[in-house]
């Protein structure tokens, strides 16, 4: 008799638990159909194509042979904050904007390429962390090492190539995805402003990391993208890594926001050089809808109502996770080592590791850019 209760016990304990992580899944795939937007559902995207880096980036990285596992974002307390509570190769506690694209359009979160069992129905994300616009090849010709991957833009071009190969009548397919282009080329300048170069050597790398993307569009287009986003890059001078790699005690060097004036000058003088040429190659191709994805003023405008938008106005330029003095950030002690501690409440924060940004920072930055990006893209 006490064998029988104590069987109906634990078969009653086993059925509590199923139930509470079918309740838990399916709060979970509730809370996410929420983030769906009526505006951008109206576009009728039935797939997403994402190029680009760690911004990006939802588990390529991590399945390459030279960042793979060892990787910080393969590992806590990256994706502490994810819903599906395990670590997926993002480079923050919880979503990017793609995701938040993804999920405003009324479809499932998109699948990384290196991911070979995935589902890739809604689209690929081709992205990498790490990864540059300029070639493995040409960045060692400029003396610019770049040891998280030799992934660049033109070896996610040639996976999106072998990946459209395997389908039948791509063009038609494609009538109605979204294509995104970035934000790469950023880390071009990341490696090299870390590497020693100067200002000046930077600015003489814009033309041709520019006409790199371009190239890239115009692969896009030629495997029949009809709609593609091109962002641009962050007001790097607000990040965490380079507020302390070029503190000075000069207060003219910074802006209101206290970010560093000579860095976020060369985004603009960067992201003033892309949108020209988008513009141009907009004249070549009057029939595609190609839009400028303005990651730079989505995060001033961050920074201008973060308060209101629930961040801790004392954190607004420190990383969530890490240590250091004025920024929360230490070159030798990133997030992820041995000992770094985490705030105690992400939501609060906009940075997340001095380089990458949280799950509600992206969330943030993804509302604005969608707002922005809807009436350029001709949704009916």
């Amino acid at each position: 008799m006490a064998l029988t209760v104590r069987v109906v016990h634990d078969l009653l304990v086993i059925s509590f638990m199923f139930s509470f992580i079918v309740l838990q899944q399916k709060s979970s795939a509730q809370s996410l159909r929420t983030l769906q937007n009526p505006r951008l559902t109206k576009c009728g995207f039935d797939k997403l194509y994402q190029l680009g880096d760690s911004l990006a980036d939802t588990g390529n990285c991590i399945r390459e042979s030279i960042c793979g596992a060892r990787t910080a974002c393969a590992r806590l307390p990256y994706g502490m904050n994810f819903f599906q509570e395990k670590t997926t190769g993002r480079c923050s506690n919880g979503m990017l904007i793609i995701d938040f694209i993804a999920l405003g359009s009324g479809l499932p979160l998109l699948n990384p390429y290196k991911l070979k069992s995935a589902n890739f129905r809604h689209g690929v994300n081709f992205a990498v962390a790490g990864a540059t616009a300029l070639s493995a090849e040409v960045m060692a010709k400029k003396k610019i090492v770049n040891a998280a991957t030799n992934s660049s833009l033109s070896v996610q071009l040639a996976w999106m190539s072998s990946h459209f190969k395997t389908s039948t009548d791509v063009a038609t397919k494609l009538k109605k995805a979204l294509f995104l282009v970035g934000e790469v080329g950023g880390n071009d300048f990341n490696h090299g402003l870390l590497q020693g170069k100067t200002m000046k050597e930077l600015r003489n790398m814009v033309p041709e990391v520019v006409q790199t993307i371009i190239h890239g569009v115009r692969r896009v287009i030629g495997f029949g993208a009809t709609r593609i986003a091109v962002p641009g890059n962050f007001p790097i001078g607000c990040l965490p890594i380079y507020l302390t790699k070029f503190r000075t005690k000069n207060s003219t060097a910074y802006d209101e926001h206290h970010c560093l004036k000579d860095l976020n000058n060369f985004a603009v003088f960067y992201n003033h050089h892309l949108q020209q040429a988008i513009q141009d190659l907009k004249k070549r191709y009057p029939k595609i809808t190609l839009i400028y994805g303005d990651y730079y003023n989505a995060y001033l405008w961050l920074l201008h109502n973060a308060v209101s938008l629930g961040f801790d106005k004392s954190s607004l330029q420190k990383a969530c996770c890490g240590m250091g003095e004025d920024y929360n950030f230490n070159i030798r002690k990133l997030c992820g080592s041995p000992g770094v501690p985490i705030c105690a409440d992400p939501s609060t924060y906009i940075g997340w590791d001095g380089i990458h940004l949280t799950h509600q920072a992206y969330k943030w930055l993804a509302r604005w850019l969608i707002n922005d990006m809807l009436p350029k893209l001709n949704c009916q």
